[in-house]
């Protein structure tokens, strides 16, 4: 298992485009991958799972991996966000 964690910086958070996006960079790898927000944990492949978590821009989020490309998993969508989406 592998994790980081990170803070949201871009504009409206893990909303709408955005989410789509990270759900898309996540389902590229093998590795099951998780978003963890305080006391909830969804699937970082689940649209519906990461807009539930409603984060918003400051939100400190851990971002968790397992599987063969883990570190990858993991540092692929820190970068994702880190780029703030493209915005």
């Amino acid at each position: 298992m592998y994790s980081k964690e990170i803070v949201v910086q871009n504009q409206i958070g893990l909303h709408a485009r955005p989410a789509t996006f990270f759900i898309q960079k996540a389902n590229e790898y093998k590795s099951t991958v998780w978003v963890v927000k305080e006391e909830s944990k969804v699937s970082a492949k689940s649209l519906l799972g990461v807009l539930s978590l409603g984060v918003t821009r400051g939100t400190n989020i851990t971002i968790i991996a397992e599987g063969v490309d883990e570190e990858l998993a993991v540092n692929g969508l820190v970068n994702l966000i880190n780029s703030n989406f493209g915005e």
